[in-house]
Order: structure tokens, then sequence, then C-alpha cells
């Protein structure tokens, strides 16, 4: 099984870090390609650069040459996915759905802990649109930009661990949610911490992802997400085929 992990921003070391968490989660057997945007911003926080991110992104996959079997957009409150899931017919997983879905598994309530506060609205707006709010006690900004993740881990753990600890004290969250691709692999410190369970969000769509494989599942076609239509694209940056089914 191949699963292609898609970073949404440009800094190459933030995929290789995701890449990291993917592997060590990844079953035997499943291969992690992990793919950076050619374009775009290097660090997502905000709508423009999110929009920007949904187009490179498809991109990004539109222009891998080998057969895969789903994909992986591994950015949290991104947009995007619903473009993949037209475009392809292998499963799509979000890593914001990923982590707020399998949080819901392990307590009534979650929290979403994320990098910077203009980040919340967008992070709110995804999981209204996934139907996944009716559970989540909050979500809350640590005020650490993307990039800063990657140059100070050590405050990184600690301002996302405050913000954890006043999600469970004062929220009444049960577990908490990473809100980042850039968090990824700091579950571990985050839950000796706060005596809860945490989600990262690419270990989650990993796992989602290898079962849907292995389920034989995909992404209906008939309505919502069907292939687009045949039609001339003026400009657009991914390859001529973009309008036709891939089939890996």
């Amino acid at each position: 099984m191949r699963i292609l992990v898609v970073n949404v921003n440009t800094t190459g070391s933030m995929t290789e870090s995701i890449a990291e968490q993917a592997r060590a989660i990844a079953a035997p057997g499943t291969e992690i390609i992990a793919l950076t945007p050619r374009f775009g911003a290097e660090s997502c926080e905000g709508n423009f650069e999110s929009y920007l991110a949904a187009v490179a992104v498809m991109d990004a996959v539109q222009s891998y040459p080998e057969p895969f079997d789903a994909v992986i957009q591994a950015g949290y409150g991104e947009h995007g996915r619903e473009g993949l899931q037209e475009l392809l017919n292998v499963p799509v997983v979000d890593i914001t759905e990923a982590a707020a879905s399998t949080a819901m598994f392990l307590g009534y309530k979650y929290s979403v802990v994320t990098t910077l506060d203009r980040a919340v609205p967008l992070i709110e707006d995804r999981l209204k649109l996934a139907g996944l709010t009716d559970r989540c006690a909050s979500v809350r900004a640590s005020g650490m930009a993307v990039l800063e993740l990657e140059e100070d881990p050590q405050r990184a753990v600690e301002t996302i661990v405050r913000e954890a600890e006043l999600a469970v004290s004062d929220d009444r969250a049960e577990v908490i949610v990473l809100g980042c691709g850039g968090m990824a692999g700091l579950n571990d410190k985050v839950r000796e911490r706060t005596g809860v369970p945490v989600v990262d969000g690419v270990a989650a769509a990993v796992t989602i992802a290898e079962s849907l494989v292995r389920l034989g599942l995909s992404t209906s076609k008939v309505r919502t997400y069907a292939t687009p239509r045949p039609k001339a694209f003026l400009g657009w940056p991914v390859p001529a085929h973009a309008t036709e089914l891939i089939t890996p």
C-alpha cells in the first residue's frame, strides 16, 4: 500500500517531520511518500495561504507520477480536501477530520490546541463543515507561529501543554487534539503532562487511510464529489489531464 502524505506548506523540514510521524505509525507494508508543494507559502496561517495551499496540494498530487492508494492532506484546518476528493478515485483523508473523529472515540468532549489565534476561526469552520463541532469543547491558540514550532521545540511543548491543561480544567475537555501538522510527534509529551489522551492528526489520518484501503472503500462519486466536468482551464497549474479521474 502506498499513501501520499502532502504537506500544505513549502517548508521541506516540516514535510520530513510529518513523514517521520506517518512512517512511525504506518503498518508493515505501507509505504509513505511525503510531498512538498512546488509553490505556496512557507507556512499556512490564514485564509489566503490556505486557499493557495489547496491548489498547491492538488498540483502536487496530480504531478506525482507513480500509482498510489490513498492521499492525506497534512494541514490542520486547511481548505482543499473536497477538491482532491473530486479529482481522485482513492481515499482522501484530511488530518483535521481524522483527528477530531478519532478523539470522539476516546472521550465525550475534545479540545484542539493550535498555533496562532487567527487560525482558530478557520479550524472552527472546518470542524463545523465536517459535522464535528457538537463534541468540541474548545479550540485554543498556543500563540506560536507554525515555523516557531521547529525553531523552539521546548517552548512549543510548554505553550501547547499550558493550553491543553486549561482545556482540560476550564473547558472540561477529556481529549486533546494537536491542531497543526507541524506538531507531529508532540503527542507523547503533551499526554505525559496532561494525563489525557492526545491525538496527532497525521497519525490518525494514516491509520484511517490504511483502514479505508483495506476495506476497499473510497469517496462516493455519484453527486457531491463527482469527477469535474471536462472543460478548459485557463492557466491551471497542474497537468492537462487535471479533469480526468486519476486511476493510480
